[in-house]
């Protein structure tokens, strides 16, 4: 018990409603806080929120601005959303598409992108989605099929998986997002601000 508790006292936990901005925010906040353990959870928007004003988690990472009394805010990074479609497919055409021109369309989806995974099912009900956990695997799958597949800006697929197709930016407004980081800490507030001026 004893040991638990001097864990938790070097440990920073991190709720975050998607993985990319992590990928931003971790390396930085290591460098911040060299000491601490650091951990992180993908959750829905509505348990980042509950956490961190019930103290579960010292940062929350969400999609849009967080107004809840007693929580901190602070604008971080950008993200966008990108269908990418075969060459010579009949969307090759478009410049921009919407999501309601996908849906019913069947796309590979990759596993564990937090609230991506919620928009795609919403927008795009008549679509079906083949969700891949392993990374090899849909990476051979977006370079060798003809199923749509989705990047953004700030996660790319590696080598040539995407030579064959065309990235077209979708234009629904929650398609580009840009993530906020919230805390209740003001002791935290100040290296946030720091982190995301820097970002």
């Amino acid at each position: 018990m004893v040991q638990t508790f001097d864990r938790s006292l070097h440990t920073i936990s991190i709720e975050s409603c998607a993985p990319a901005p992590l990928w931003t925010l971790l390396p930085k906040l290591s460098v911040q806080y060299p000491e601490n353990t650091i951990s992180t959870k993908l959750c829905t928007n509505t348990e980042v929120v509950c956490d961190v004003l019930a103290g579960k988690c010292q940062i929350g990472i969400l999609p849009f601005p967080c107004l809840e009394e007693g929580i901190i805010d602070i604008p971080f990074v950008r993200e966008q959303l990108f269908v990418c479609v075969p060459n010579g497919h009949a969307l090759a055409v478009y410049d921009e598409l919407t999501m309601e021109q996908l849906n019913g369309l069947n796309c590979l989806l990759r596993d564990e992108i937090g609230f991506w995974t919620e928009l795609c099912y919403q927008k795009m009900p008549a679509s079906r989605f083949l969700i891949q956990k392993n990374e090899f695997e849909m990476q051979e799958l977006v370079r060798t099929s003809t199923l749509l597949c989705f990047t953004t800006n700030l996660a790319r697929y590696s080598g040539n998986a995407l030579h064959r197709r065309k990235i077209i930016p979708i234009i629904n407004e929650q398609a580009d997002v840009t993530y906020h980081l919230i805390c209740c800490s003001k002791q935290l507030e100040e290296r946030l601000r720091d982190i995301s001026r820097r970002s």
